[in-house]
């Protein structure tokens, strides 16, 4: 068992919201030049600008596909394992969401630990938590999403903003609890994923950005599309990944589409 350290952290921010953005991959380099003279690199990413990371997180699901229906407090968290490149820890992590709230628990484990979420004897274990809550809540892994990410941040008038720009998607089933290589099916090829989190209203630097490249609130998921893309029978909703026009994202501060 590795001797990396395990350790937990809990964020609650309120009246959080987040904003998605959908955009043709061909502007992928002038939106990221735009952030990068605007924002500040976020203090843990890699690469020239300390900005980039490649992403990969395992999901779950019932077999009622409750969290993808969002049926009852399944549409208002989610639980999900994330890894950061070929790191030897991974992040074991709970998001609840409210329309006031965001409350986000993460603890860091060794990625030869995952073998204990499967019997969870060990309730010393840092992350036993979430052994006991999927348990409780019937969840299983169903697919490993990965993707490239540069993330920068900056400071607004009601608190920090964060802006991420997502490519390269890749969706794999996977019902286990590992990881493997970044590969998968790719899904929203032409499309690049920009999010923004804040608090209270939008910031007046996105709203500089979305006029500037002509961009639309959607309502999109990473988590919804990737399913989607293996085939499993299910269906958007009708404003699912539908352009909507700025001021929309006042009126839904939840995210209604949150991965």
């Amino acid at each position: 068992m590795s001797a990396l350290p395990e350790a937990s952290t809990r964020e609650t921010r309120h009246r959080a919201r987040e904003t998605k953005f959908v955009t043709d991959v061909a502007l992928y380099d002038q939106v990221v030049s735009w952030a990068r003279q605007r924002f500040g690199p976020d203090g843990h990413g890699a690469g020239p600008h300390g900005d980039q990371y490649s992403t990969t997180t395992l999901y779950f699901e019932t077999r009622s596909f409750d969290v993808y229906h969002r049926r009852g407090s399944y549409g208002r968290s989610k639980y999900r394992i994330r890894r950061y490149g070929a790191a030897d820890a991974v992040f074991l992590e709970r998001k609840f969401r409210t329309e006031r709230l965001l409350a986000k628990r993460r603890t860091l484990v060794p990625i030869d630990a995952l073998a204990r979420l499967s019997n969870g004897t060990d309730r010393t274990w840092a992350g036993y938590w979430f052994h006991e809550r999927i348990q409780l809540r019937r969840l299983q892994p169903l697919l490993q999403l990965s993707y490239n990410r540069v993330a920068r941040v900056s400071q607004g008038r009601y608190g920090p903003i964060r802006l991420t720009i997502d490519r390269n998607l890749r969706a794999l089933p996977l019902a286990d609890f590992a990881f493997v290589a970044p590969i998968g099916m790719p899904f929203l090829q032409s499309a690049c994923i920009v999010e923004v989190k804040y608090q209270v209203e939008l910031p007046v630097l996105v709203k500089e950005m979305a006029a500037t490249f002509g961009l639309d609130v959607q309502k999109v998921s990473k988590f919804r599309a990737a399913i989607r893309s293996l085939d499993y029978p299910l269906c958007p909703e009708p404003d699912e990944q539908v352009p909507h026009r700025l001021d929309c994202a006042e009126h839904d501060p939840a995210g209604a589409y949150a991965d």
